[in-house]
């Protein structure tokens, strides 16, 4: 049980790989603020980590080194994307926007899963942005992650996307975008681009807002029940979106109820009987990009195939409606700017006729 969920875990985070808007959810106690600080103009600027401890930037750093393609994404949309010297986790054939795709393949891939160890210390770079709560528990043949003091010893300093990798610490559910944002602003504040950080914030509100104007007058009660239905982690046993992950936040936004919001934590391995006692309205059929149109088809075919064929899940509402939502996994659980456009689209498949103003 505990290597399936840790290997779900993997592919959930590791999403945007072809391999496994305020008031979110509360930040635990001593775990800094959401935002870095900055002196009005620029620098220094401090960026807390999940446990609360701070890094101080005195200057934008010259070298990056993302550890998915998250993170990479986030810093290209910034414009400091030329900074960027490798990645773990390399973006897979198709699964990055097209304006971003040749930029994002001309990155040097440092690692196919997660960097080891030693190559990332000596990667000569000065910032690694990390979305992972613990390189550790994600490295396997890789061992361990280095230590704040290796980091330090090789001038690398060390900062989180906290949306992701400090999820687990907050006290309770992401139900909106907001951590999202912080981590955008807080990659703009240190890499001295605010200013792309404030435009790219403010194009995710628009989006988002227009929504909640679209939903105010749809009542609780109207709102359908919803299962993410990470078919990518295998069939045998479902991996459920917790209500701390990112894609509670996606969910809620849309109008919709993530069933397993109230299960704590980002990930959690369910039982196919947990998911037939919830009955959801709609199912999200999460499958992965794979580099083509025709074979993320083939994939949506299978996930909705296996769904009205197992017994165990072909009575539930969601299927025999036909209710199947065919959106990215990597657009729904990690977090960046498109994860406005995915509140935008599930809204409209859950809620059929919405119209949303300037959409």
């Amino acid at each position: 049980m505990r290597a399936r969920a840790l290997c779900g875990l993997a592919a959930a985070l590791a999403l945007l790989t072809s391999a496994c808007a305020s008031g979110g959810g509360t930040p635990a106690a001593g775990t800094g603020s959401a935002a870095p600080s900055a002196a009005t103009g620029g620098f220094p600027v401090r960026a807390a980590d999940c446990a609360g401890a701070e890094t101080v930037f005195d200057a934008p750093p010259r070298r990056i080194v993302t550890s998915n393609a998250a993170a990479l994404e986030m810093l290209l949309r910034l414009g400091a994307g030329d900074r960027v010297i490798g990645t773990g986790f390399p973006p897979g054939t198709g699964t990055m926007p097209a304006d971003l795709a040749e930029r994002a393949a001309a990155v040097p891939v440092l690692g196919r899963a997660v960097i080891a160890k030693e190559k990332l210390l000596g990667s000569g770079a000065d910032l690694y942005v990390d979305t992972f709560a613990s390189m550790g528990a994600m490295g396997g043949a890789t061992g361990a992650a280095p230590t704040e003091q290796e980091f330090a010893a090789a001038g690398i300093k060390h900062v989180q996307l906290r949306s992701t990798a400090c999820a687990d610490r907050l006290t309770g559910p992401q139900q909106d975008l907001s951590e999202v944002a912080a981590d955008i602003r807080r990659l703009g504040a240190i890499t001295g681009t605010t200013a792309r950080a404030e435009e790219l914030v403010a194009g995710m509100d628009r989006t988002v807002g227009a929504v909640r104007t679209a939903l105010a007058a749809v009542p609780a009660d109207r709102r359908p029940s919803y299962f993410f239905f990470d078919a990518d982690a295998g069939t045998k046993q479902p991996m459920a979106a917790c209500g701390r992950q990112v894609a509670n936040a996606v969910i809620t936004l849309a109008g919709a109820r993530n069933v397993f919001a109230d299960c704590k934590g980002t990930f959690k391995p369910v039982s196919w009987e947990d998911v037939v006692a919830a009955d959801p309205d709609w199912i999200q059929l999460g499958v992965r990009n794979r580099g083509s149109e025709a074979e993320t088809r083939k994939a949506y075919e299978q996930a909705e195939a296996f769904l009205r064929d197992f017994p165990a899940t072909r009575e539930l509402k969601a299927v025999r409606a036909g209710h199947f939502v065919r959106i990215g996994s990597e657009v729904t659980t990690i977090a960046g700017v498109r994860n406005a456009d995915t509140v935008l689209a599930v809204a409209r498949a859950v809620h059929p006729g919405l119209t949303v103003e300037g959409r």
